[in-house]
């Protein structure tokens, strides 16, 4: 349903440029560039930035659509835009934003999506039968993120968006939990909280400034404002944030960058595993910090875990968080079973198994 954001909007955007999504196709973009939709800033709009074809606007914006002889579109015409999504995963949610279009968003819109293996050209997977609908034909208004919940428990690789019959739309999240390919994950060491390994941050002290989804993204932060920083603390405590690793795994190493954070870097810093049965084991002891250093630690306890927490003292921003390690047999045996992964080819699944390297 359409209204106020949700929950799901706490989950990563598995659609962000800076994941590596791209908008592979649109039948249309006379206006504004498919390629906005999927910009990891919020939307802005200037009153001087027109163009030779009229107002440029952020976001993607298709032509008016008219029928032969000046006649309005039929009910059923509609503009289509195609995303790959950076990591597969399943969607919880999606948000059409129609930031700064008033008098020319589209009154409807709808989204599908579709898991698709390898890397066929865009029209060719635009053009393919067998998407799954996540939203179902819907009113929107404009000026407004637009939030939809989505029911699925299917694991996808590209959406598509409808717009009825054309219009304009500033941004297009999807927010989901990343499933990325099991053939990735059985080639050793690798960061186990990244993003597009499938890991996530499912708690955290303070969102003030930033999303702290932002630390588990696969590049360096080119700005502070591509990390997460947290609200000054005036009382006692400190600040923390907790990430959900790909799954059990045996921790060598962790990276605390805190580039570009010159006077607002955490003072000092401890990480925490928490293990299957919610116990926990202690990973880094607190350990001061400098500001704008790629801080590499290494971990000596065998212990599996399943999660970490990162506690920062008192407070401050850092720009990425890497955990290095190994995953568990028994981690390899449940993601093998997953169903949203069981479309895969059967001897990544069965290397997922056997490899313990």
């Amino acid at each position: 349903m359409s209204g106020a954001p949700h929950d799901f909007t706490l989950l990563p955007d598995l659609a962000l440029r800076s994941l590596g999504g791209a908008v592979v196709w649109a039948n249309d973009e006379s206006f504004a560039e498919k390629e906005n939709l999927i910009r990891p800033e919020p939307a802005t709009f200037s009153t001087e930035s027109f163009g030779h074809k009229g107002k440029v606007y952020d976001g993607w914006e298709t032509r008016r659509r008219r029928r032969p002889g000046g006649d309005a579109p039929a009910a059923d015409d509609c503009d289509e835009a195609v995303v790959r999504l950076g990591v597969p995963g399943v969607i919880r949610g999606v948000v059409v934003d129609t930031a700064w279009f008033k008098g020319n968003y589209p009154p409807e819109i709808s989204v599908e999506a579709i898991a698709i293996e390898g890397y066929p050209p865009a029209d060719e997977i635009a053009a393919r039968p067998g998407w799954t609908t996540l939203v179902p034909r819907a009113k929107v208004e404009g000026d407004t993120a637009n939030s939809f919940t989505v029911d699925s428990e299917q694991r996808f690789t590209h959406v598509r968006l409808r717009m009825y019959p054309d219009g304009g739309v500033a941004r297009l999240r999807v927010h989901g939990e990343a499933k990325p390919d099991l053939r990735w994950l059985g080639s050793g060491r690798f960061d186990l909280a990244g993003l597009e390994n499938g890991g996530r941050v499912v708690d955290c002290s303070d969102r003030f400034y930033s999303s702290p989804q932002n630390l588990l993204l696969p590049d360096r932060a080119r700005i502070m404002g591509e990390g997460w920083e947290t609200a000054r603390r005036r009382g006692g405590g400190n600040d923390w944030v907790r990430v959900r690793l790909t799954g059990e795994g045996v921790l060598d190493a962790v990276e605390i960058d805190t580039s570009y954070f010159l006077f607002n870097s955490p003072g000092a810093a401890r990480l925490t595993g928490i293990r299957a049965d919610g116990t926990e084991v202690e990973l880094l002891a607190r350990t001061s910090l400098l500001p704008d250093t790629r801080h590499r630690f290494p971990i000596e306890t065998a212990d599996p875990v399943t999660e970490v927490r990162l506690d920062v003292y008192p407070d401050g921003g850092f720009a990425r968080l890497r955990v290095f390690g190994t995953l568990t047999e028994s981690a390899r045996t449940r993601l093998a079973a997953e169903p949203v992964l069981g479309h895969l080819a059967d001897d990544a699944l069965d290397r997922l198994r056997e490899d313990p390297s």
